[in-house]
């Protein structure tokens, strides 16, 4: 199964998010996505954003400053833009 790996460190809301959703968009079904980030609300912003795509959480993790999310990719689209 392929992880890609996404270092978002350092980027402020809004950029976590919009970086992760460009990202899950060109994802294969079954994919994995490690998102990296350090901005708090990240911790609010990505679990929102699955919720809107579909796609799975699979774990969060916080040390110190650094947020990591493992998401699968299980939606062939993402639900929020679909007409």
């Amino acid at each position: 199964m392929t992880t890609i790996v996404l270092d978002l460190t350092g980027l402020k809301c809004p950029l976590p998010v919009l970086k992760t959703r460009k990202a899950l968009m060109t994802l294969a079904i079954g994919a994995r996505l490690e998102v990296r980030c350090t901005d708090p609300m990240s911790l609010v912003d990505i679990p929102v954003l699955l919720q809107q795509t579909g796609d799975r959480l699979e774990s969060s993790t916080r040390n110190d400053a650094m947020i990591v999310f493992v998401i699968e990719k299980v939606s062939a689209c993402d639900r929020a833009t679909d007409s």
